[in-house]
């Protein structure tokens, strides 16, 4: 998103930058130059100093700002490493909103508005309205985007003596959450407006079942929460252009389609047929994903229907295991590979017939997208931004993008597997229809663009009507 989103405000004439944390990238290698002045972030007992890198966004002229801290961020990992999550997460990601809103001082660029995702960036807000309100910055209104309420950054109150800010924000109607300090509570409550990936995931997080124990702020800040949908990069995932792709191809000609449905089987050791089945996974083994449904489902689906399945993804050991033992016990009919492999993933999403995504939760989603923009229709169920983009197939007419179910459970995959399945081989014309309703629809960062403009200006609006 945040790669996609800036292109669109800057095409539109909006003057739009980006700063984010130096993760351990490579820099000084021409595109990239360090700004000459060190950045002094006030920050702990005395403040932190780092080294800001400026690129542009590739394609663009939106300037990239990369703020590097060796003890921060310069492992190799984000966010965990094998043994669990960063124990200074909290020290890092203060230390990372401090020093985005000084770089702003430094610049001497003072936004209309600050776009924040996610809990990495919940103390931005908190700042605004508080050490820093009666500052340069204190007009400045916030935007804060979740893109997945699991993940909320819980911390000791130490968090609030780095920042600087007072320990009377450790209150229930600010940063505490069950005795802690809560960095994505911090966002909720600060920010002026907020925003989800999807309006169907706006709705579900303010509920007791999908708010993740903050239903109750975020029923609090209803009135300015909106749900805008992720677009996708359409000149990167076009299967016209794609060159990691064995054949290109287009709603006009799928001949290419089939090739990649050759080499997808091919390279995961599945028979190589054209006319079977083939279902398609990218995801995180996690029960969030619904992979445990998927896992518990398997054999059956194997035992009772004529298809193939290609799985790609990492995480949870145990469907790991599952997966691997579902490739050697149905050898040439289920092709796995557990781990990162982007060639792989664009490969499946191309090749698949069908593209499975049996979430619990999924806020916006985005390889349904890709996947349909590739031909491949989505079997999924009806939940965040999934029941957003993919519409229902009508067994009657024909018309749709996908095959929705409802519950969470294995035999409610089952069964649209085996719709999926009834849809392939007896209507074929069907199928054919999905598959060009898929790639006809625009997913394009345009009109979500134009969604993100007014709620900026809703948000300055009202920022500056309460200073």
């Amino acid at each position: 998103m945040v790669g996609a989103l800036p292109r669109e405000l800057d095409q539109l004439g909006h003057d739009v930058r980006i700063m984010c944390p130096a993760y351990g990238q490579g820099r000084g290698n021409g595109q990239w130059h360090a700004l000459p002045e060190p950045l002094g972030v006030d920050v702990g007992a005395q403040a932190e100093w780092a080294r800001t890198w400026e690129t542009a966004l590739p394609g663009s002229e939106v300037p990239v700002y990369f703020i590097e801290h060796e003890r921060f961020f310069g492992r190799p990992e984000v966010y965990a490493g094998p043994w669990g999550s960063h124990e200074d997460n909290d020290l890092r990601f203060t230390f990372f909103c401090r020093a985005a809103l000084t770089l702003c001082l430094q610049l001497g660029w003072i936004p209309d508005v600050i776009h924040c995702h996610d809990w990495t960036t919940g103390f931005v807000p908190l700042y605004l309205n508080t050490t820093l309100r009666d500052g340069p910055l204190g007009r400045t209104a916030t935007v804060f985007t979740i893109h997945n309420l699991e993940h909320q950054g819980y911390a000791d109150r130490r968090a609030l003596d780095f920042a600087r800010i007072p320990q009377s924000e450790f209150r229930s109607d600010s940063v505490e959450s069950v005795g802690a300090v809560n960095m994505m509570k911090a966002g909720l409550y600060h920010s002026t407006k907020l925003t989800t990936v999807s309006p169907t995931y706006a709705r579900e997080i303010r509920t007791p079942a999908g708010g993740c124990g903050l239903d109750d702020v975020l029923n609090f800040r209803g009135g300015d929460l909106v749900g805008i949908l992720n677009g996708i990069d359409a000149k990167s995932w076009n299967p016209a252009t794609d060159p990691h792709l064995p054949a290109r191809f287009s709603a006009l000609d799928l001949t290419g389609k089939a090739t990649c449905k050759a080499a997808l089987q091919q390279q995961l050791g599945l028979a190589v047929d054209p006319d079977v089945a083939l279902f398609g996974v990218v995801a995180r083994f996690a029960s969030q994903k619904g992979l445990d449904l998927l896992a518990e489902a398997l054999p059956h689906i194997m035992d009772r229907m004529h298809v193939q399945f290609a799985i790609l993804g990492s995480g949870d050991p145990g469907l790991e295991h599952a997966f691997r033992w579902a490739t050697h016990q149905y050898r040439g009919r289920v092709g796995s590979y557990v781990g990162f492999n982007g060639a792989l993933s664009r490969l499946i999403i191309a090749g698949s017939d069908f593209f499975v995504m049996p979430s619990r939760a999924e806020p916006c989603g985005l390889t349904q997208l890709y996947s349909m923009r590739y031909g491949t229709v989505p079997v999924a169920r009806a939940t965040g931004g999934l029941v957003d983009t993919v519409a229902q197939y009508n067994e009657k007419t024909g018309a749709g993008t996908g095959l929705l179910f409802e519950d969470a459970t294995s035999a409610a995959l089952y069964n649209t597997v085996g719709w999926a399945c009834s849809t392939y081989y007896d209507r074929p014309a069907h199928m054919a229809g999905l598959r060009q309703a898929g790639m006809a629809a625009d997913f394009g960062w345009g009109i979500s663009a134009d969604r993100y403009v007014n709620l900026y200006r809703w948000a300055v609006d009202q920022r500056r009507g309460g200073a």
